[in-house]
């Protein structure tokens, strides 16, 4: 079983948010569209994610998220659309429980010592991408500037789409390889995979890396995000439980 301190090359996967509030028997059924994941280009990737969620008005939420992505990766998302935030308009809280609330845009956070990190990337529902390439701000360095208070033990993740949360311990937070991830492949993160900003966790399952991170709330206790509201576990290390058999 994966440790917090264990340096291993880690699977993470993309998310496994599937749409929202889709039913289980629908993202396993939708499992079988995995093979034609493998097979678009990313453009075509992009267009079919963009044309999915521009038709989230007439279908039910959650249909783009069951899109498979360029390069084997499948794009998920818990509204059916995907959040637009320009990288001017970008900014990051980092606010509870802590001696320096900070606010930053994505120029700043650049700014910031730089951390790259190479990890086959795991979903919990069984899809895998190896050596994907990110690049970023270890989430404890914003910790540092931000200096937890006394009492405090957890994180609280939010994203732009005003839905999706996560959680995090502030141990587990701390762990080397988990980035506020603002390039991926080699270019700035797209708006499909989460960007101008999201959350990176090697050493867990895709649905704790967040997309279009908006805030990290410093609190005293674990709050279960989305999905762990919805059956998944809340310790998320990758290898701790048995894919879809073993949550679904």
């Amino acid at each position: 079983m994966p440790t917090p301190d264990s340096s291993v090359d880690r699977v993470e996967p993309e998310d496994a948010g599937g749409g929202a509030r889709v039913g289980r028997r629908v993202v396993l059924s939708m499992l079988g569209l995995g093979v034609v994941g493998t097979l678009f280009g990313a453009g075509v990737q992009s267009g079919l994610a963009r044309g999915l969620a521009a038709a989230e008005g007439r279908a039910s939420h959650g249909l783009a998220g069951l899109i498979p992505g360029s390069d084997r990766f499948r794009i998920y998302t818990v509204t059916g659309g995907f959040p637009e935030v320009s990288d001017e308009d970008y900014r990051l809280s980092v606010t509870g429980m802590v001696r320096h609330p900070l606010t930053l845009t994505l120029e700043e956070l650049r700014a910031l010592p730089p951390t790259s990190l190479t990890h086959t990337f795991q979903c919990v529902t069984g899809w895998q991408v190896p050596d994907v390439h990110w690049r970023g701000v270890r989430l404890g360095d914003l910790l540092d500037l931000a200096e937890p208070t006394s009492g405090a033990t957890a994180l609280h993740f939010t994203s732009y789409d005003g839905l999706y949360t996560e959680s995090l311990t502030l141990e587990q937070a701390r762990t080397r390889d988990i980035l506020v991830a603002y390039d991926m492949l080699g270019a700035p993160v797209t708006r499909e995979h989460g960007g101008p900003v999201r959350l990176y966790v090697a050493p867990m399952y895709g649905y704790k890396s967040a997309k279009w991170l908006k805030g990290i709330q410093v609190v005293d206790r674990v709050e279960p995000g989305f999905w762990e509201q919805n059956g998944y576990p809340v310790n998320a290390w990758i290898g701790s439980t048995s894919g879809l058999g073993g949550i679904l």
